[in-house]
């Protein structure tokens, strides 16, 4: 892989050791209230619907997908479409630092 495609992946180190796609800011709004709401669940599970009951866009599930955020859980045998997901260790760290931060 040439040089600067490794630089450009999101597994490559942002500054303070995280990689550059864990970085709590470059989370978009709806992003991180559905990454939040796991934070307080058993095992990180994320939730299918909102507050208001409507469904969370898959847009948003496979973005934090691919930046590292979340990882698919399991499959649902009976809505085999539904992404079942859970928050990644790393994004629990940056989730639950940038919560403290904010109360201090």
């Amino acid at each position: 892989m040439p040089e600067t495609k490794k630089n450009d992946a999101a597994g490559s180190v942002g500054d303070g050791g995280q990689p550059a796609a864990l970085k709590a800011g470059s989370l978009t709004a709806p992003q991180k209230r559905w990454l939040k709401r796991g934070l307080d669940q058993p095992g990180g599970k994320l939730p299918l619907f909102d507050d208001q009951g409507r469904e969370i866009p898959a847009r948003t599930i496979r973005a934090c997908i691919e930046g590292g955020w979340a990882e698919p859980w399991f499959s649902n045998p009976i809505k085999p479409d539904w992404l079942v997901c859970k928050l990644t260790p790393a994004a629990i760290k940056a989730l639950s630092a940038s919560q403290k931060r904010k109360k201090s």
